[in-house]
């Protein structure tokens, strides 16, 4: 055990010692000391000794912490404690200060004994960095990744891969140390293959690149998708060409072209740049045309066609430069031939006589014209790629050749073989028709006439286009006068398939066209008017027979069928036409049906088949709707009017305004009561007056109107009286905001005939009373 006069001796040998006064042990040291005397081997003394002299200078720390690890070299705690300290200590100074070589020492001999432990390394490391000691610092972390097991690696890397990062760390170094970081996690390869780039370093990156997307389990870090990566290798292989060795770099564009189906205009560019940058340019010409006869849309084709182009161009510009330069050139050298002497100058002239073959000028002009000449085909060839069943693209491919009969007929030839009538845009019976049409324009019909023969054999997607091509192919018969083959035709199109045909479609399973385009009504209306123009009353009338046995027929074709036989004289057969109309449609369209049937009707026999006439009227009617009898009543009305008794008009008028619907009622009430004031004389309006009043089926206003019109008649009629108590009933339907003009009547009325009953007069805003 230490006396009391231990700390005092140490203070008085302390000079001899070299130590400063501030590192003296005081007073207040002294229980400290003697429980480090006591137990130097425990950490809990010296411990509380350094939180006890926390507040001491750091010199005087250092002693204690010294002393302190001189007899437990192993305490983690300590040494952690230690070296924080002293970095704190350091930071401040400059990086040449003493105080950092004192510190890496420090360093170097805690790792000694704590080299297991990855805190005090990463310490250590970020301290050599921060002192930009590269050489010793890149030798630090080769020891600490020897001394650290591997699962706390990551830990060290991210510190090693700062050091390479750094603008002092030679290229060669940053890059060894990339490569064997991708040993430990290889996940981080686009880290590497951009400090590759960023070096020049392109053989390398190249390598890395493919390696990459040779590997179907990589997954960027970066976000980035193969088809980015994929782009950034074309671009290092284009435009590093010449420093990039032993990779094809045409099997991998091509590989990423069949890949990538999107954005491959890049890809087929960049190929065709890479046998630029290695002066094969008939390679390049071939990559681009190529490219322009694959892409798939207009955006990737335009990209590949404006590199085409620029690349054309470019040629043609550096051969136009070098005739320019040698022209320049074999002016100086005939200088120099006259001054050296003749017979220079004879053996250069004679020399020049034979042809150049290598001035291709002209071709490369005519290559370049060719090229934008062709863009209009080129970019239809991308749109039928697209969608080759596009009829109209074809029509419009077509054009591009106005003036090159062959390519016309080649384009057509493909695009009847190419087009399924099943997935076709657009109506590709067209296709057939124009084909025929430019043949029959060139008078070959004979080979008009086999395209058409053929169309007729497509299984088109809706009975209309086939029948259209039965119709064009007769109408091209007719402008040639063929009358009888374009009968036939038609008698052709619209004959009936057998049942036996009908039962081997049936049991395929699938119904073509054909056997269903002799039910189509543009068929059997462009027949019926071929037989009209060119064949006999009877076979126009076994057409018409046909079409409506086949129940195909159209309100139109029934008139059209009637005007016919009435013309021909077959009024009786016109008449049962329309009796077959009118049983076949419904009122909506049978109601031109009707009215002209009626009206024939009527105009044929007059009086004579009153009654008949009536039954056709009352039938009529019975089968319209409300809202179309008004037309039929009418015309029945006027027939009774003109052939029949006014009494059974003034019925038919009774029974209109009943089946009217409300809206027409007023209409017809005015009309019912024109008539009967015309046919039997004024007063006898009375009664229907008061039934349209007293019906219950008239809107207010229309009541208001028509008390208005009856007290106008009674007034003329002179029946005073009467007319006002119609004014005092219609007041019941009126209100004096809404119809003003009716009180105003009223009281202009009873002004005139001075009729007011009281002391009080209506005012002509309404029934409000005044005094007289």
């Amino acid at each position: 055990m230490p006396s009391a006069t231990a700390v005092p001796v140490a203070v008085a040998a302390a000079p001899a010692l070299g130590i400063s006064p501030e590192m003296y042990p005081t007073e207040d040291d002294l229980p400290y000391e003697e429980e480090i005397l006591r137990e130097p081997f425990k950490l809990k003394g010296w411990w509380r000794y350094l939180v006890a002299g926390a507040a001491a200078p750091f010199a005087k720390r250092a002693v204690i912490y010294e002393r302190a690890l001189k007899v437990l070299p192993g305490s983690y705690k300590l040494w952690h404690a230690y070296l924080r300290e002293r970095l704190d200590h350091a930071r401040p100074r400059p990086v040449s200060h003493s105080a950092y070589a004192s510190l890496n020492n420090t360093f170097e001999r805690a790792l000694a004994a704590m080299h297991k432990m990855p805190h005090v390394w990463v310490l250590y490391l970020n301290s050599l960095l921060d002192q930009r000691l590269l050489t010793r610092a890149r030798r630090a972390f080769d020891r600490a990744l020897r001394a650290l097991p591997v699962t706390q690696h990551d830990r060290i890397w991210p510190l090693y891969l700062r050091l390479a990062s750094l603008p002092a760390c030679p290229v060669e170094t940053s890059l060894r140390v990339f490569r064997r970081y991708l040993q430990y996690d290889p996940s981080h390869a686009e880290d590497f293959i951009d400090s590759l780039i960023s070096a020049n370093r392109w053989q390398e990156s190249a390598d890395r690149l493919a390696s990459v997307l040779n590997d179907d389990s990589f997954r960027s870090v970066k976000g980035k998708t193969r088809h980015q990566l994929w782009l950034e290798l074309c671009e290092i292989l284009t435009k590093h060409a010449d420093e990039v060795a032993g990779l094809k770099v045409d099997a991998i564009l091509q590989g990423g072209i069949r890949k990538f189906t999107n954005e491959v205009g890049k890809l087929w560019t960049s190929l065709a740049d890479y046998y630029v940058r290695r002066t094969l340019h008939e390679k390049a010409r071939d990559v681009f045309e190529e490219g322009v006869a694959s892409v798939m849309t207009v955006q990737e084709f335009s990209v590949v066609f404006e590199a085409f182009t620029q690349f054309e161009q470019s040629m043609l510009a550096a051969k136009l430069e070098a005739a320019e330069e040698e022209d320049v050139w074999s002016e100086g050298e005939g200088e120099a031939v006259r001054k050296n002497g003749v017979e220079k100058l004879s053996k250069k002239f004679l020399a020049g006589c034979w042809p150049n073959d290598e001035d291709d000028t002209d071709l490369r002009l005519a290559r370049f014209e060719r090229l934008l000449d062709r863009r209009p085909e080129l970019l239809s060839s991308v749109l039928l790629r697209q969608n080759p069943h596009n009829v109209e693209e074809w029509h419009r491919r077509v054009k591009l050749f106005e003036k090159d009969p062959a390519r016309q007929v080649a384009t057509y030839v493909e695009a009847v073989k190419t087009v399924d009538p099943m997935k076709a845009a657009g109506k590709p019976h067209t296709l057939w028709v124009v084909f025929a049409k430019m043949y029959e324009k060139h008078n070959h019909l004979d080979s008009a006439e086999e395209i058409f023969k053929r169309a007729t054999q497509v299984n088109f997607k809706a009975v209309d286009h086939l029948a259209s091509i039965w119709c064009e192919w007769a109408e091209m018969e007719l402008r040639h006068n063929n009358f009888d083959k374009a009968i036939e035709l038609m008698r052709q199109a619209t004959a009936e398939p057998s049942v036996e045909v009908k039962r081997r479609a049936a049991a395929e399973g699938d119904e073509p066209v054909q056997l269903k385009v002799h039910k189509s009504l543009k068929l059997w209306s462009f027949y019926v008017d071929l037989e009209e123009s060119l064949g006999t009353l009877e076979s126009t009338r076994a057409v018409y027979e046909r079409i409506l046995d086949l129940r195909i027929a159209t309100p139109q074709i029934i008139l059209n069928y009637a005007f016919l036989l009435e013309e021909n004289k077959y009024f009786e057969d016109a008449f049962k036409v329309y009796e077959r109309g009118v049983k076949i449609f419904k009122f909506r369209h049978v109601k031109d049906i009707w009215v002209t049937y009626l009206t024939k009707f009527v105009r044929r026999y007059q009086r004579s088949k009153l009654e008949r006439a009536r039954e056709l009227f009352d039938e009529a009617v019975k089968q319209a709707p409300p809202q179309e009898k008004k037309a039929i009543y009418l015309q029945y009305a006027k027939v009774e009017e003109d052939y029949g008794l006014a009494k059974r008009a003034m019925n038919v008028y009774e029974e209109a305004v009943r089946a009217l619907p409300n809206s027409e009622k007023m209409g017809m009430y005015e009309i019912y009561i024109a008539r009967a004031a015309e046919l039997f004389g004024v007063p006898i309006t009375r009664q229907i007056y008061e039934q349209a009043i007293e019906s219950g089926c008239l809107p207010d206003r229309d009541v208001m109107t028509m008390c208005m019109k009856f007290a106008e008649l009674e007034r003329n009629l002179g029946e005073i009286d009467r007319a006002r108590s119609i004014y005092v009933h219609a007041s019941n339907y009126t209100d004096p905001n809404s119809h003003p003009e009716f009180w105003k009547k009223w009281n202009e009325f009873e002004i005139q005939h001075d009729t007011f009953h009281s002391p009080r007069v209506l005012d002509a805003e309404g029934p409000e009373a005044k005094p007289r």
